[in-house]
């Protein structure tokens, strides 16, 4: 399976209601590297990096009916596979 990394980035009612320990759980529980932190213009920019399709089905669980707080947007782009290990919160 080929690995995969996406640079995501969340818009809407994202911080301050546990968001990123969401995703961190998500990405964890789906043994995927990467991070998630709080960008000044009340965005959260997660990274992600593992399998294709766990990669993808995180993604999609994003703005999905457990995602705490109130999602607008999920903005999704490619990037270079770098191998990482561990997913860390910002």
């Amino acid at each position: 399976m080929s690995a995969l990394r996406v640079r995501v980035l969340v818009s809407g009612h994202v911080q301050g209601v546990g968001y990123r320990w969401f995703v961190r759980g998500l990405a964890e529980g789906a043994g995927l590297a990467g991070w998630a932190r709080n960008l000044p213009d009340g965005r959260v920019e997660v990274e992600l990096e593992g399998p294709g399709d766990d990669v993808r089905a995180v993604v999609a669980a994003l703005d999905g009916p457990g995602a705490p707080g109130r999602v607008t947007g999920v903005a999704q782009e490619d990037r270079p596979v770098q191998g990482g290990r561990g997913f860390t919160t910002a």
